[in-house]
């Protein structure tokens, strides 16, 4: 290995023998190994089993861009030694600050999915075809929360992706689960995850919605649920949607109108993934909110504690 590819190479081995205690707790094989740790290698390094996903940071304008490219081949060239796998199963993704409706384009189209575990949950997952892998790593404990609390509850999963949360619900015992997502094709995937924890769909809904107006029709149906889970994108303007949707500004409305479906003493689990992100208080001065952020990040994303802010937002007794 080049100097700078064995400098990558040993910070990698540094970071995963300081996770082995707490990944053999974990009851995971998916976990985030590096995260820019070295500024001048500017990448996130995300383990999947036997496979590596490796995210560029988009480079800042000043540096030359043959040294970014050089870096980044240091990085590809640590990779399969620092963890002992083949060069083909690492998967490079180059982010660019994402556009409009690139956000959720596909990328590729190899189909390759692959089995993960997660606590009691198997999930699949596919680093080539999406931007990102069909599971967020750093809402581990969240999830992991959501199936401790959601055993004979009916769990509302809002924004719900490849509805991980909900089969985390599902095998925690949910009575039901109700996953709502404007994508069919993570709907699908949703679908699939569930069955390959062997449960059948009876008790468990995927809807197709924008989920501003699913939940502004839903005030005036009769469901109501013990336990919602909401993890809006910060920023949306796909082409299904009317309004272009925007986090900081919204959130109160959603949290509302999400409110108005969960029946009294139960809890919205909200949370979100920007960084200048500042709940409005004052607005939503009627619910009891307290700020789990802290306890809801993960020991592999230590380092990078605005990854997302997550609260519980209950009726006031």
């Amino acid at each position: 290995l080049g100097e700078g590819a064995q400098m990558v190479c040993n910070r990698l081995q540094k970071n995963l023998k300081k996770l082995r205690p707490w990944l053999k707790k974990q009851k995971t094989n998916c976990y985030r190994l590096y995260d820019a740790d070295m500024p001048e290698y500017a990448v996130a390094i995300d383990v999947y089993d036997k496979w590596v996903h490796i995210q560029e940071y988009a480079p800042p304008k000043s540096v030359d861009p043959e040294k970014a490219q050089n870096r980044l081949r240091d990085v590809l060239d640590a990779v399969p030694v620092a963890l002992n796998i083949d060069r083909q199963q690492v998967v490079l993704k180059q982010r660019m600050v994402q556009k409009g409706k690139r956000q959720y384009e596909k990328q590729d189209k190899q189909e390759q999915f692959f089995e993960v575990e997660e606590g009691d949950c198997r999930f699949y997952v596919n680093l080539t075809d999406y931007l990102d892998s069909g599971l967020f790593l750093d809402h581990r404990p969240i999830r992991m929360d959501i199936a401790q609390w959601a055993k004979n509850k009916d769990f509302l999963n809002l924004f719900s992706y490849t509805c991980t949360a909900s089969v985390h619900a599902a095998v925690g015992g949910a009575r039901s689960t109700t996953s709502v997502d404007m994508s069919q094709t993570y709907l699908n995937w949703g679908r699939k995850n569930l069955a390959l924890n062997g449960l059948a769909d009876t008790h468990h809904q995927f809807i197709q919605a924008d989920c501003t107006k699913w939940l502004e029709q839903a005030q005036q149906e009769k469901d109501r649920y013990d336990l919602i889970f909401m993890d809006p994108p910060s920023f949306s303007n796909s082409k299904r949607m009317l309004d272009i949707f925007d986090v900081q500004r919204d959130h109160v409305k959603l949290i509302t109108l999400a409110m108005g479906l969960l029946r009294p003493g139960g809890a919205l689990v909200f949370s979100n993934n920007l960084r200048r992100f500042k709940l409005e208080h004052d607005a939503l001065n009627q619910y009891e909110i307290s700020d789990i952020t802290v306890q809801s990040i993960p020991q592999d994303f230590a380092r990078n504690s605005k990854i997302h802010q997550c609260f519980v937002i209950k009726h006031s007794s």
